[in-house]
């Protein structure tokens, strides 16, 4: 998602609204605009919206479980019957298509492909060369919400750290619909993978829901990712590898020229036997040859040993770390991330509309959508000391979709207008109270027509 039309380019201001709705309400009661009747009036148009939009959400959450069933790899319940391709098809990208609405209403903003990009060329925090197949995924959405910079210390060498300063995102949300099985056993006869990969299931939908990542560790959060040491490692694990074989072959030498010379004597090369300064009665005897290459085997194969399992720690170490990044940073996982995400869409979409039309009907002249958004932004400032790029155009989209029977007139009317000059004119609270009554009282034949006049904001 680009920069919104109209701010600057360097204006890194989130519009999530970072307050519950039940304070922002608050701050609004106790503005000192609103006298105490038209403050009962104001908490009443409030709890009612809040009523409305909480059961479009539900609609919307229900219409992503219905179709996420199948591809669910946690799931505890059994479809009735196995959807036709067709089907199958339509369901992923209805889980697609509303789940992306939902994570746009809840103020999201979806990662470039030229971050998730630059985390792959760049050398993790964690030291590891890492490699992701995008190949693998028949659909891939990353979003994200907060971003900030800190500082962490970075080991370089044993004696000596170094400050440095990383960019984090503080809430983050990927989904990933992995191809189908025969890709996997396609790959693998090609010799691209050795064998399927357990981590995840082909054909599923695996949805996660991080804290506080690294952008130089988003690839750590994918299931098919290959980790392996870099040049670096290697070359600290060679290096003393090195060093420590000299000193063991240089002490196994007598035994290793007997063996060769036993070698030599059994295929009767006797004269590249005396080149060697061994004596052909020393090679024949049996025992001490045997004892040479017993002496051998155990030599080399305890070194090889030691230095495996200095491999097999660093490759402990390198899981252990990516482990603590995921469990510990983890907040949801698959069918719980729909529930989080749809309750806080939700939260946000009802602190947006409310904020716009408090401060419409609060203002003693009518407002143009940008005079609004000053504002709305300013006055955010004031009362919390947060710098919020509030989204206009999202709740005034809501409001104006928004509309009923008001009785006193008998005619339907939409919670917001515009006049002649553009400015914005919404319905007093008492009026919009009997919309919104009549919607409420109507609202199982009115949800499928609102929520499918929603704009996404």
């Amino acid at each position: 998602m680009g920069i919104r039309p109209g701010l600057k380019a360097d204006d890194n201001r989130e519009s999530y609204i970072p307050y519950r709705r039940k304070d922002i309400i608050n701050l609004c009661l106790n503005d000192g605009i609103l006298d105490s009747e038209t403050a009962e009036e104001f908490q009443s148009f409030c709890d009612i919206l809040s009523a409305f939009y909480h059961f479009q959400f539900h609609h919307d959450l229900e219409t992503i479980k219905d179709n996420y069933l199948v591809f669910n790899p946690d799931s505890e319940v059994r479809p009735l019957y196995e959807p036709s391709l067709e089907e199958y098809e339509h369901m992923g990208s209805k889980v697609v298509q509303v789940f992306e609405q939902i994570l746009e209403r809840a103020n999201y903003r979806l990662t470039p492909q030229s971050m998730i990009q630059q985390a792959l060329d760049d050398q993790s925090l964690m030291n590891l060369r890492t490699e992701v197949d995008f190949g693998d995924f028949e659909e891939f959405l990353c979003y994200y919400r907060g971003h900030r910079e800190t500082t962490i210390p970075v080991k370089k060498f044993s004696f000596w750290k170094k400050e440095k300063k990383i960019e984090i995102l503080e809430r983050l949300v990927l989904l990933i619909k992995f191809k189908g099985k025969g890709y996997f056993q396609a790959k693998q006869v090609k010799g691209k993978q050795k064998k399927l990969s357990q981590k995840f299931i082909p054909g599923k939908m695996y949805v996660y829901f991080y804290k506080n990542i690294p952008k130089l560790d988003l690839e750590l959060l994918f299931p098919n990712i290959r980790t392996s040491m870099t040049w670096r490692d290697r070359l600290i694990l060679a290096v003393p590898a090195v060093g420590a074989a000299i000193p063991v072959l240089l002490k196994m030498l007598p035994n290793i020229l007997l063996l060769v010379a036993a070698i030599l004597l059994a295929i009767d090369a006797r004269s590249t036997l005396q080149t060697m300064n061994v004596e052909a009665e020393q090679a024949r005897n049996i025992m001490p040859v045997l004892i040479a290459t017993l002496t051998l085997v155990i030599a080399v194969g305890g070194f090889g040993f030691r230095q495996y399992n200095q491999y097999k720690n660093k490759q402990i170490k390198f899981q252990k770390d990516v482990t603590d990044t995921l469990f510990f940073k983890n907040l949801a996982t698959n069918a719980t991330v729909f529930h989080r995400l749809v309750d806080l869409a939700e939260e946000e979409e009802c602190k947006e509309i409310i904020l716009v039309y408090y401060h419409l009907v609060s203002s003693p002249i009518p407002l143009t959508p940008e005079e609004l958004d000053a504002r709305i932004e300013t006055w955010m400032i004031e009362k919390t000391g947060s710098s919020v790029d509030f989204d206009i155009n999202g709740p005034l989209r809501n409001l104006e979709s928004i509309h009923g029977d008001l009785m006193s007139v008998h005619t339907q009317k939409a919670l917001l207008e515009y006049d002649e000059q553009g400015r914005c004119q919404v319905l007093s609270l008492r009026e919009a109270r009997a919309v919104l009554d009549y919607i409420w009282d109507n609202i199982f034949g009115s949800v499928a027509t609102t929520a499918a006049n929603q704009p996404l904001t």
